[in-house]
């Protein structure tokens, strides 16, 4: 069943608190940190080993129990009663042994389960600590998991601290959290405005129009003779 106490506890938070929101907040993503960490790639190596191991022996256990229900098929028409009855025992108990090692090694809070959480949980403090400082000498109130239980609909990347745990780890990059090159500051001239011969100013005068020069007149020839 989903967790719903963090998105109600965040919205209590905002509406009660009024004040929460002059305060910095910003958010990480511990699964990508985790990923690009040496020590959690090493703890996956050792919990997929033992993940097969126990995969080949239950398949093994498997084999036997076909074994067992393919023989008994092949004589059950030559066994007895007592017969039937004592292989079909065999053949009940080893299908529980199979559903008891299977839920002991993979079922919840089965081996698996506890052995990835002693695997992981020297990562997880390490992430919890380089949180911590990254939050106080940014000056955060809260800093949220995108991949924890809380649902966010949508994440600015303006609040991203997650190239910041990292730098905290040790893993950052150096092309990241570097302010971009400044470039040329550009003037734009504003563009002249044409003058209305017909516009009015505001004092009622018309503006001044520039002198244009008049075309030359021409005058056609008269002919001699005529009236």
């Amino acid at each position: 069943m989903k967790n719903f106490g963090g998105p109600l506890l965040a919205l209590w938070l905002l509406l009660v608190a009024p004040s929460a929101w002059a305060q910095k907040f910003g958010w990480i993503d511990s699964e990508f940190i985790m990923n690009k960490m040496p020590e959690y790639a090493k703890a996956q190596v050792e919990l997929n080993a033992l993940s097969d191991t126990w995969q080949k022996e239950l398949e093994a256990q498997k084999k036997d129990l076909d074994k067992l229900y393919r023989n008994y098929q092949a004589e059950e028409v030559v066994l007895t009663e007592p017969m039937k009855k004592k292989r079909q025992d065999e053949i009940l108990k080893k299908e529980q042994d199979i559903k008891a090692y299977q839920n002991k090694q993979f079922g919840y809070e089965g081996q698996i389960f506890k052995k990835r959480q002693e695997l992981n949980k020297p990562v997880q403090d390490k992430i919890f600590e380089a949180c911590e400082k990254v939050a106080k000498k940014k000056s955060l109130a809260v800093l949220f998991d995108k991949s924890g239980d809380l649902t966010m609909l949508y994440t600015n990347p303006a609040h991203d601290y997650t190239e910041f745990v990292l730098e905290e780890l040790g893993l950052g990059a150096e092309d990241r959290n570097q302010p971009g090159p400044k470039g040329a500051v550009k003037t734009v001239a504003p563009p002249k405005t044409p003058v209305d011969p017909n516009f009015e100013s505001d004092s009622g005068t018309p503006e001044p129009v520039a002198p244009t020069k008049a075309a030359p007149k021409t005058t056609r020839p008269v002919k001699k003779g005529s009236k």
